[in-house]
């Protein structure tokens, strides 16, 4: 995987205020503010920096948090887990591997089934995706 590699500048050329404070700062956007925490469409969810692939809706639930969640990353290979001691606690961080842009965090207390197996909860801030729709068959 080719890294992604910007200086502060190009960042803010291409990111929003909040999007660069989530990400390039590691932020956290207010619970139930993002425009994806309720979100129902169907399609991939990418990094809004460097647009790698991270998570699938068919893998996002409602976590009752107010932060999209998910059970799955699209692949291990895309996100790093970082511990983060920041506020206090102990939280595993998870970041874009292709940019390192912060994304959220990763809790054991996700749903456990079949397509879950490992009862994660993967809590992303909004401001760290962008959908991509899936196309209707229709």
């Amino acid at each position: 995987m080719n890294k992604v590699i910007k200086s502060e500048a190009e960042w803010l050329k291409i990111l929003t205020k909040n999007e660069y404070q989530v990400t390039r700062k590691s932020g956290t956007e207010m619970a139930f503010s993002g425009k994806y925490w309720n979100c129902k469409d169907e399609g991939e969810y990418l990094c809004v920096c460097c647009q790698s692939k991270l998570f699938s809706s068919f893998d996002k639930f409602d976590s009752g948090t107010g932060w999209p969640s998910f059970t799955n990353p699209i692949s291990e290979d895309n996100i790093t887990e970082n511990t983060d001691n920041s506020y206090g606690m102990v939280r595993t961080e998870v970041k874009c591997s292709k940019c390192d842009a912060h994304l959220g965090h990763v809790f054991p207390d996700g749903p456990k089934n079949s397509t879950a197996p490992k009862g994660l909860r993967y809590c992303i801030n909004s401001a760290s995706l962008k959908l991509k729709k899936q196309l209707s068959s229709n």
